[in-house]
């Protein structure tokens, strides 16, 4: 019978993420960074430019490679449950930390299913080609109104608020992880990290 891979097990000790887990959340991370970025240069360009032409079609591009990894990770967790939460947290805290992830999860398929309709009832009417090579039709309903406008621009309104709310989500997220790798001094942060094996703190040990 074949062995599983070590880290893999090391998921189901509760101890630390799996490979499969690490390499999703930071895909999905810079990717998010990404947009955010690309987000915030491409409405500032000339409209109608080339050059924005091309960064939409790149924000569209990662944007559903966000959705298609997301859902991917979901399932991933929902079959492998993550390590458990340090014992030293308190009730607030761990009601934070579920409160952080779960958001994270609706707005990861949320804000790019929000952008896919928006394009899919925009006036403009663009094709997606995804990276250049993959057609993405538009969402059945939305491409096919008689008055896209009000529609679009409801669209937009909830684009940009999710935006919004990922980014101070993520600034949330990060703060609470360099606050236990600084000041916790515990393993949440390094149990995320590809390369770092090292041990696992006394106070998770002392759980098992």
């Amino acid at each position: 019978m074949m062995q599983e891979p070590k880290s893999l097990l090391r998921s189901r000790s509760g101890q630390r993420y799996g490979s499969v887990a690490i390499v999703l959340h930071w895909l999905i991370a810079f990717a998010i960074l990404g947009l955010l970025v690309l987000g915030t240069v491409m409405v500032r360009l000339t409209p109608g430019s080339s050059l924005q032409f091309e960064l939409y079609q790149w924000h569209k591009s990662v944007g559903i490679t966000v959705l298609a990894l997301s859902l991917l990770r979901l399932d991933w967790r929902l079959i492998h449950p993550p390590p458990a939460l340090p014992v030293t947290l308190r009730p607030w805290e761990r009601a934070l930390a579920r409160f952080t992830h779960v958001g994270f999860y609706v707005l990861m398929l949320a804000l790019p299913v929000s952008g896919w309709m928006m394009v899919s009832a925009s006036t403009w009417n663009i094709p997606t080609v995804l990276y250049g090579a993959v057609p993405l039709p538009h969402l059945p309903v939305l491409d096919t109104l008689e008055n896209k406008k009000p529609v679009e621009d409801a669209l937009k309104e909830v684009h940009e608020w999710l935006a919004i709310t990922v980014a101070a989500l993520l600034v949330l997220h990060v703060a609470g992880a360099l606050k236990h790798h600084f000041m916790l001094r515990d393993d949440t942060l390094l149990r995320m990290l590809p390369r770092c094996r090292r041990r696992v703190t006394e106070k998770h040990e002392e759980v098992k």
